[in-house]
């Protein structure tokens, strides 16, 4: 499915077509970036493959990227969502969330989740809030 939306740089669109996903570009972008660093790309596409992705393009260039786990019932994890840098502070973000959280596909999903260290502002406005009872959250890690 894809959604259309002008802007003044030009035609943006959100998709969910795997086909069309420039994946080195989101390799190249996450393998740098905090929570994704040393990603390789064989990594970056089994991800790809087990996820529900979303690509963002502005004139069918794609400029950033989101992905999210989800059983489609109960519970979704979204994940590696980023904008371009050259892209960034004119509404893509906004623009790509904005598409996820209406998605058919996703809308009986119960619980969303996911981790920021510096967008809580963005995801604020989808109505995202901290975590209500924290201290019921565990982790494992295998670095």
């Amino acid at each position: 499915m894809i959604c259309f939306a002008s802007s003044p740089y030009g035609l943006v669109s959100v998709s969910t077509d795997k086909n069309k996903l420039d994946v080195p570009f989101i390799q190249q972008f996450l393998k740098d970036i905090y929570w994704a660093a040393g990603r390789t790309m064989a990594e970056v596409q089994i991800t790809i493959d087990h996820s529900f992705c979303f690509g963002i393009y502005l004139n069918d260039k794609q400029i950033g990227f989101a992905r999210v786990i989800t059983d489609y019932v109960v519970f979704a994890y979204l994940m590696d969502v980023f904008i371009a840098e050259e892209h960034r502070g004119k509404g893509y973000s906004s623009i790509l969330i904005k598409r996820m959280m209406t998605e058919p596909k996703l809308k009986e999903v119960k619980i969303w989740r996911l981790a920021t260290s510096d967008a809580h502002f963005l995801y604020e406005k989808f109505g995202f809030t901290a975590l209500e009872n924290p201290e019921k959250m565990m982790e494992k890690k295998i670095i």
